[in-house]
């Protein structure tokens, strides 16, 4: 009992030493931006370039204030969690280090900001110390149009997110080659700042709010990648195991492994019952939760190809490949059988279908139109899709979509566009985006689309990617 309130009490006084040496830092930090502002510019306004330093004023770089303000929200940050952490040893341990670096930090600036508070002569060509060890290549217009994207942005969250993470140890690159990491959002981020607030807007090590749909919004809108968050993840309620792999392909999942708030049909069965076939909202999909049907196996109807027909052209060479359609993975099922490991990239399109893909022992890549694929180049033996390009995509778009295909695709690899339908008059369009690679046709049919409107047309093609010299 002695022992066990002994280390309590030096727990107690360790996490007291810590917030202490926070506080001194922090009032030390203060000291250094009230000298800065006090020599330089008012308070947060900082020149963009390095000027010479004259007897009358001193003009600080703007990588200085930046330095001032990522130390700022360091210890700010530091503090806080300090306060709301537990205090066991491991955590006092991450904090010392967390200060020490803050501390080194500190040392450096202040010494820069001594050297320059003395009155030595620096020509226009010459960089004060604090320059040497901060600054950074002058900004391009675009460098600058992105820090003030930036600015649109409230979260704190996501301001700590977009800020470089710099390595530990100082000025050495790690085996990426880089000093510090940059993580990234996509460019329409910025044009949707109250929606990426709205999803950076979490508490830290929490529950991650069951908001989904707001972030498929963002993606589906161009905001992708989004940011990563600091919470965990909300799983359902009742989640139990899943059914074996060998059992698991063509079983109905259970219910209990969804998280159905955001849907409308709140359990497994509604997907496929023909009571909601009509507002269920995943039209591109209408019959592809019920698992009893298995396409591509039987004889082909309409514009379609059999799996057996497409697996013959090249006999023991596909192996690995991607699915990019509205699918719960049934194609990918299909190969999986005979032996070829198939991604399947898709959005929840107003039902679970990465969950059901997962659910059934196969891989779901939650990936927009809009994204680059995350496979290197020439790596994949085929590239399949269906009912997903089709009249409503623009030509340009296609252009980038095929040429990425393309990319991830190896030498002599397979392009199966499965069933693309535009009206008949555009066709002619599409056909010379598609001929554009340069592919050679395997198959080929072009047949009416009798099923909805009249005047549109099936394209099904299997094509050889060339090998290019």
């Amino acid at each position: 009992m002695q022992r066990h309130n002994t280390s309590r009490s030096s727990r107690c006084i360790s996490r007291s030493f810590l917030t202490m040496l926070c506080t001194l830092l922090l009032i030390s930090l203060l000291i250094i931006v009230t000298f800065s502002s006090y020599t330089s510019y008012p308070p947060f306004i900082f020149p963009t370039k390095t000027t010479s330093i004259s007897n009358d004023l001193i003009y600080l770089p703007y990588s200085l204030h930046s330095q001032v303000t990522n130390l700022q929200t360091q210890l700010g940050v530091l503090l806080q969690q300090l306060h709301n952490e537990s205090s066991d040893s491991k955590t006092l341990a991450r904090f010392s280090d967390q200060v020490l670096q803050i501390a080194l930090s500190l040392d450096k600036l202040a010494d820069g900001l001594s050297r320059i508070s003395s009155n030595a002569p620096a020509s226009d060509n010459e960089m004060s110390k604090v320059d040497e060890d901060s600054s950074e290549p002058e900004e391009s217009e675009e460098d600058q149009e992105r820090s003030t994207s930036v600015k649109n942005f409230n979260a704190r969250e996501l301001h700590d997110y977009i800020s470089s993470k710099p390595n530990r140890q100082d000025g050495k690159k790690i085996f990426l080659g880089v000093e510090a990491i940059s993580p990234s959002i996509g460019l329409s981020c910025a044009n949707m700042p109250t929606n990426v607030d709205r999803f950076m807007s979490y508490k830290m090590y929490g529950m991650c709010p069951d908001d989904w749909d707001l972030a498929q919004k963002l993606i589906a809108a161009g905001c992708d990648p989004l940011p990563r968050r600091r919470c965990l993840s909300r799983p359902p309620p009742k989640y139990s195991k899943p059914l074996p792999v060998n059992s698991s392909l063509w079983s109905q999942p259970s219910s209990d492994n969804i998280l159905w708030s955001h849907y409308k049909c709140k359990e497994y069965s509604c997907l496929f019952s023909n009571e909601t076939v009509n507002r269920r909202g995943f039209f591109k999909c209408s019959d592809c939760f019920n698992l009893s049907k298995r396409g591509w196996e039987n004889e082909a109807v309409s514009a379609e190809f059999t799996i057996e027909e497409v697996l013959g052209l090249k006999p023991g060479e596909i192996r690995v490949g991607l699915d990019f359609s509205p699918t719960t993975g049934t194609f990918a099922a299909l190969m999986k059988e005979r032996n070829v490991t198939i991604a399947s990239a898709t959005l929840n399109l107003g039902a679970p279908f990465n969950e059901v893909i997962a659910l059934r022992g196969l891989l779901p890549l939650y990936l927009s139109i809009g994204s680059r694929l995350p496979f290197f180049d020439n790596t994949l033996d085929i590239v399949h899709s269906t009912l997903f390009l089709d009249g409503w995509i623009s030509m340009e778009l296609l252009q980038f979509v095929l040429f990425d295909w393309d990319r991830v695709l190896r030498p002599r690899g397979i392009l199966w566009v499965d069933r693309f339908f535009c009206k008949k008059e555009d066709l002619p369009r599409y056909l010379d985006e598609f001929a554009g690679l340069g592919y050679k046709k395997l198959l080929w049919r072009v047949v009416p689309k009798t099923d909805k409107l009249e005047g549109e047309l099936f394209l099904s093609a299997v094509l050889e990617k060339p090998i290019r010299r």
